[in-house]
């Protein structure tokens, strides 16, 4: 062992004791460049082959990418739970919507079913095609809705005035299903095309639904309101046609209820009507020392607004 290391330090005493040529510093540097380009190319291979193995394993290079920048974490807050009391408020009011979004649904029911019977009388009362009528009345309760008006009150005047003929018009040219005065009330059509729509169903129900409705509040009563409608308003009696306004009335009552209702009404006598209408008139008037004669009207006369 000894003489081995006495050979070595021989060795580097000899190799220190040579001069340094430049010869030898440019052996020495091209080798460390040549043993600088191997290592080189064996990473660059190195690199490549690992590129191309992440290409084809997705897993793997998701992997690496997870694991070279990991997903922060995420601490969950603590959950609180809620109050007691803004518990009980939630079911009250979700039983609350429960009620109303049923009764909605019962009424939309009960008024269809309403709808139809009123359909299906009024079509054999005055012979109409069932979907004519069917439109007609289904008009009437959506703009009775609109109005806040009744609309079996609506349908009322409407079989009244015209006996639910669209086309209707009378001598002093009221017109359409309600025996509307276009000419009279020309403002209200403007929205709807002018006094040509006065024969439009449609247009014909809204306006004389909103007349009706203004008479019936301006009067204080229906009666007083089917009194102006009508053009009596000015004198002491209508000539019974409030009273035929108000008997179909209540007959279109009992059939949206289900009652099964005669479609054909024996005519009261002109004069019956007439009498017992300046009867109910008499009973709520002063008295006075003498009557005032009333002047003939002629139904068409008295048809108009």
């Amino acid at each position: 062992m000894i003489n081995r290391f006495n050979e070595a330090a021989k060795f580097a005493q000899a190799m220190a004791a040579q001069p340094v040529t430049w010869s030898s510093v440019a052996k020495t540097g091209r080798g460390l460049m040549t043993t600088m380009q191997h290592t080189l190319t064996v990473f660059g291979l190195s690199a490549l082959a690992l590129v191309a193995m992440l290409y084809t394993r997705p897993d793997m290079a998701k992997e690496v990418s997870e694991f070279l920048s990991p997903a922060p974490v995420v601490v969950a807050k603590p959950v609180q739970a809620p109050a007691l009391s803004d518990l009980m408020a939630a079911r009250e009011a979700s039983a609350k919507e429960d009620a109303e979004t049923e009764a909605d649904e019962k009424a939309a029911l009960g008024n269809a079913k309403q709808q139809q019977f009123v359909t299906t009388w009024l079509s054999k009362r005055y012979r109409v095609a069932g979907d004519a009528t069917n439109m007609l009345v289904s008009t009437a309760y959506d703009t009775a809705h609109e109005v806040k008006i009744d609309p079996l009150l609506i349908l009322a005047v409407m079989a009244i005035e015209s006996g639910l003929n669209p086309f209707a018009e009378s001598p002093v040219g009221a017109q359409g299903l309600m025996q509307v005065m276009s000419k009279i009330h020309h403002a209200k059509f403007q929205d709807m095309g002018g006094t040509q729509a006065a024969l439009n169903p449609v247009a014909n129900i809204r306006v004389g639904a909103q007349i009706l409705k203004e008479y019936v509040s301006r009067g204080g009563s229906v009666e007083a309101g089917l009194k102006t409608y009508v053009g009596a308003a000015a004198f002491e009696t209508d000539q019974g046609y409030g009273s035929r306004v108000l008997a179909e009335y209540n007959r279109l009552k009992l059939v949206a209820k289900g009652k099964q209702v005669p479609t054909f009404t024996p005519p009261a006598p002109a004069s019956v009507v007439a009498d017992k209408a300046a009867d109910k008139a008499a009973d709520k008037a002063p008295a006075k020392p003498a009557p005032t004669p009333t002047p003939t009207l002629h139904n068409d006369q008295l048809a108009g607004l």
